[in-house]
Parts: structure tokens; sequence; C-alpha cells
């Protein structure tokens, strides 16, 4: 069935005149019902006709929300996504006093095999359209009032390599900067990449001038592969040259995320090699205490260790701070979405 929220108002004009003969106004009215997360029962201004006859053939909302979890420790909120097909993805929403982020998926499960991540536990299934991922962020947007966007900035950091599914990711910043849509700048989206680096030239080359994230948790190669298979592709070498040519296309401060795992990656001589490879770059590292994820059998180092290594960086010259864990008790931080919930109560 065809996703209609895979569509630009152009595009979805052009469909529905060519395949439904509706005319113009009434795809823009369409639209404007499809940007509200509704399904065609709730397009009160349309024929009951041509609802039923879309109904039939097309979808509407491409990503439902099937449960909600509210962490009761810090709000923030994951919720599950069922798709058309009977998939499942996660997002989770952040709240802070600037706004609301949330995390979208982009890809169900994830090939890039990384040992401290869920996601990527079951392998990749397939890639999510643009749609798909569209409809992550309007159906938690339309939970707002209303009045104002519910939803203000965007994370491409749940299940999934965005650039594994570039063409799908590039349609989607397409779709939510958009004027007739939701309009969020691309100033206020991020991408966080395991470190795929001729699609990281491709995306400086775009229009669209985001925020680039680098997950690279090891600047050794050799250790690194140990991790992140994604290295036997791509060096670490290769992964930060593609930064910086990030940084020069787009101007935009590059974002280092780096796991602790002890006994791994957490030491002096890490720190070292860590603020050799970065030093000269517009660059900021978030520190991350590692997120349990019971199935990879990786352990987090010890609390006196993230301060210490945090204090190597910042003594060598390494712009650096630690990221706030938010939605560790529902399984919603960093590394823990998965798509197993659902797939566990219902397959």
């Amino acid at each position: 069935m065809t996703i209609l929220q895979d569509f630009t108002l152009s595009e979805l004009t052009d469909y529905l005149t060519a395949n439904y003969s509706v005319k113009p106004f009434v795809a823009k009215q369409i639209f404007e019902w499809l940007v509200k997360s509704a399904d065609f029962d709730d397009m009160t201004n349309i024929s009951k006709q041509l609802r039923q006859t879309l109904a039939e053939n097309c979808i509407a909302v491409a990503a439902n929300i099937a449960e909600t979890y509210t962490s009761p420790i810090d709000g923030t909120q994951k919720f599950l996504f069922r798709l058309a097909d009977g998939n499942v993805v996660e997002g989770v929403l952040m709240k802070y006093k600037y706004g609301n982020t949330l995390c979208v998926s982009s890809q169900v499960g994830c090939r890039m095999g990384c040992k401290f991540c869920a996601s990527t536990l079951d392998g990749l299934v397939r890639n999510l359209s643009a749609g798909e991922i569209l409809s992550q962020v309007l159906s938690v947007n339309a939970l707002g009032n209303g009045k104002e966007r519910y939803v203000t900035n965007i994370v491409l950091m749940g299940s999934g390599e965005p650039l594994d599914n570039y063409d799908n990711v590039i349609k989607f910043l397409r779709l939510v900067t958009c004027v007739e849509g939701i309009n969020i700048s691309p100033r206020n989206i991020s991408l966080s990449t395991c470190g795929i680096a001729p699609k990281m030239r491709e995306l400086a080359n775009s229009e669209f001038q985001l925020n680039l994230t680098l997950s690279l948790h090891n600047a050794d190669n050799g250790e690194r592969k140990q991790i992140m298979p994604v290295t036997n592709a791509y060096s670490v070498e290769e992964a930060v040259a593609a930064c910086r040519y990030y940084f020069e296309k787009t101007g935009r401060r590059i974002i280092v995320e780096y796991t602790l795992i002890n006994g791994q990656n957490d030491t002096h001589a890490h720190a070292l090699k860590l603020a050799s490879l970065l030093r000269g770059m517009s660059s900021h590292v978030n520190i991350i205490a590692l997120n349990p994820v019971k199935e990879t059998g990786l352990k987090g180092t010890s609390e006196a260790n993230v301060k210490r290594f945090l204090g190597y960086l910042n003594s060598l010259g390494i712009s650096a701070t630690r990221r706030r864990t938010m939605g560790q008790d529902i399984e919603g931080a960093c590394g823990q979405l998965r798509r197993r919930y659902l797939t566990e109560k219902h397959d």
C-alpha cells in the first residue's frame, strides 16, 4: 500500500490527481491532515467516499504509537511505534528547558554490529521509508496542544544507522523541514553515524546543515574493530577526516560520542590517543556512561574513572563533558533501543 506521508505536498497532489482525480485544494487538505498525524476517519472535511477509497489503497499514519513508557525518574517517554507490516521501532522523547527532543529510528534493526548496542542484536530487518521516519515525529508532535510545535528538536539516533539508509533519510529531512509541514530547522536536527565516511561526505555536500555526531568510542583502529565492525571498512582516520570535511562545508561543530567500557577504552592512554586524533578539529566530546544491555556482557567503567577520563581530556585541551543519562530505567537510553517489547508480546 502507498504511504501518503512519504510524499511532499507537490508529490501528493500529483499522486492523488493522477490516481483518484482529486483536485489540488483537496490534496492540500489531506496533506494538512497527514501533518497532524490524522487517519482517514479523522479527515472530516474530506468526502466519506474518498476517505474510504484511500483507506483501501493507502496508509495515512505510517507509524502508530502502540505503547508508551514514562520514566518516573526524569519524565523521559519511550514510544513503541507499530508499522503497517507489523514491525516495531522505538523512539524516545526527552524534555529539556529549551524544548522537547525526539530520538527517532531510521531502520528496523541494524546491521552495523556495534557490540554495546541493543538495536543490532537481531540484525537488519529492513530500512524505514521517509514517511515512516517522519510519522514517528508527527505522531509524537500530535500529543501537544496544537498551538505550538511539541517536538522542537530531532535526533536520528534510534535503532539503525541513518547513513545506511541514506536516500530515505535525505527524503525525510526534506519532508520534516518543508514549510508546508512541521518546518523544523536543520539546525535543530542531529544525525549520529558510526563512521560511514563516504556518506558523511555526501551529507556534507547536501543542502542540509545538520549537527553531525560521530559515534566513535575508541580512537585505536585495532581496539575499535572489536566493538565496532564498521572500522574494518572505514578507519578511525577516515571517519575523522570526513568530520573535518563536514565542518569545512557546513561550519557545524562535530559532536563525538564516547561510551566508556570498563578496561577497553577508559585509560589515560586512550584519552591521549583520542586527544591526538581530534586536536585542531572543531569538536566536542560527549562522555557517556555505558547503559546496560544484558546480552552484550559489557560493563561500564566506574564513576571515578568517568570523572578521571573527562579530566584527562580537559587537561589535554579537548572540549568534553559528560552527557546526562535519561530514560535508562525504561531502557530508553543510548544503546538500549531495540524491537523487543511488542514482538515478545504478540509474535
